[in-house]
């Protein structure tokens, strides 16, 4: 067998990653028959088929699926070999991206990160709104240096600063209802009302479901504030933070029906970053700000 580049795994990659050849060729900036010739290469230097052709949509044969999943490991170090030599290269970073998640509390997250940049000019934040999956996903396939919101603390390649535990609690507008509910309500009575629920923003991470209601009418958003938003207008119900609508609550604008059958959750903000890339010396220094800002935050919340 002979040797393969890492341009061929790379196209190999784009077309697993896209779907097809002329999707990976945008992604790469490259032309259609360079993809196509550089994966037929690397099948011939392999002496096996790595893509299953026959469908409409090309797809990986289970070969080539164990043999993508030993590729990425190698071009995510050949990635993180790159930021590492240009971090050597420049002293500090001239970027770093950050993924603020769906149900972060955005005033005060926005504003500690305003007060970190400002005092880092030469670096320049490249910020990215994710929801549900999406802020995991990202930091998985190396799109983001720094993600809050929940993620796997299973995972050995990541590590975490806890920032605040954030409940959730089921609510819906007085004028939804046609009837008054019990006291226990469940399922079963809210599945005739619109569920509203956010839309995961992940690309090929498969959905987990959140709270979502058999059988119930589903309305999709892409932030908590368009929920709410919903919600309050009376165009059906969900979870939301507590911290988002501790005054509609107190006010009766909105009503809680959280019980036995109807819980919430408390998902666990965090900071996290994977052990696995280099860090660079600014973003050493934003996770000690996060580290250090961390109560704040808890008794910020608190007080909502």
């Amino acid at each position: 067998m002979s040797e393969f580049t890492l341009h061929d795994l790379q196209c190999f990659d784009a077309v697993v990653r896209a779907g097809g050849f002329q999707a990976a060729a945008a992604s790469l900036h490259r032309s259609h028959p360079a993809v196509f010739a550089a994966v037929a290469k690397l099948e011939r230097q392999l002496g096996f088929a790595l893509l299953d052709r026959s469908g409409y949509r090309v797809r990986p044969t289970s070969a080539g699926r164990s043999f993508h999943g030993r590729a990425q490991s190698l071009l995510r170090e050949l990635t993180a070999l790159r930021a590492h030599a240009g971090q050597l290269a420049m002293g500090e970073e001239t970027e770093l991206r950050v993924v603020i998640g769906d149900f972060c509390p955005r005033p005060y997250v926005l504003g500690l990160l305003s007060r970190f940049f400002a005092a880092c000019p030469a670096t320049r934040l490249d910020l990215l709104f994710e929801a549900v999956g999406g802020p995991q996903e990202r930091l998985d396939d190396g799109e983001a240096d720094l993600v809050l919101h929940r993620v796997d603390k299973s995972d050995a390649r990541i590590e975490w600063v806890d920032l605040a535990k954030v409940p959730f609690v089921p609510v819906v507008a007085p004028g939804l209802l046609r009837e008054p509910l019990p006291r226990k309500v469940g399922p079963e009575q809210m599945r005739e009302y619109t569920q509203c629920n956010m839309r995961d923003t992940a690309r090929h991470t498969p959905s987990r479901d959140y709270f979502t209601v058999a059988g119930a009418r589903q309305c999709t958003v892409a932030d908590q504030l368009m929920k709410k938003e919903i919600i309050l207008q009376g165009m059906g119900w969900g979870h939301l933070p507590r911290y988002l609508v501790e005054d509609e609550l107190r006010d009766g604008r909105l009503l809680s029906i959280s019980n036995p059958h109807m819980p919430g959750s408390v998902e666990e903000l965090v900071a996290a970053r994977r052990t696995d890339r280099p860090q660079g010396p600014v973003s050493n220094r934003l996770w000690r700000h996060l580290q250090d800002a961390a109560p704040a935050l808890r008794r910020a919340l608190r007080k909502r």
